[in-house]
């Protein structure tokens, strides 16, 4: 008998911020204030077997000349949290493909420069308990 073992790939960046700001809102200065493009796209959407699927607000910035992909995602949703062990944080920004550490580091430090962004925390995605969510 053989088996197949699957490992999830997290070759991604994960940031977690608190605001009190709507979505949009946030979206609005996040990109007035990193010169970034983010826009809304359809929701993300997770289901379990048995439960109801959770929707959750989702915005995509991509950058012209890597490929980058943003996602700022919020954590409340239609059905509970997108990452319920940390409901202190309101929104998760996910960033894909590569970006370096001097590109990341200007990033967050001008998410920091926003008055109604309480927190930016860097977060490895692989010490969470549902990482699985950030897969899509």
């Amino acid at each position: 008998m053989k088996f197949l073992k699957l490992e999830l790939d997290f070759n991604f960046k994960l940031l977690a911020i608190t605001s009190q700001l709507r979505d949009y809102r946030l979206c609005y200065a996040i990109n007035k204030y990193t010169e970034t493009d983010f826009r809304k796209v359809e929701d993300l959407s997770l289901a379990f077997k048995n439960l109801p699927i959770k929707y959750f607000s989702k915005y995509l910035y991509c950058t012209k000349d890597f490929g980058c992909e943003f996602y700022l995602i919020a954590n409340k949703g239609t059905e509970g949290y997108f990452i319920p062990e940390m409901k202190e944080s309101d929104y998760f920004v996910l960033i894909k493909q590569y970006i370096d550490e001097e590109d990341l580091d200007l990033f967050h430090s001008q998410l920091k420069l926003i008055d109604d962004i309480q927190a930016v925390v860097d977060i490895d995605p692989t010490k969470l308990k549902s990482k699985e969510n950030l897969i899509f």
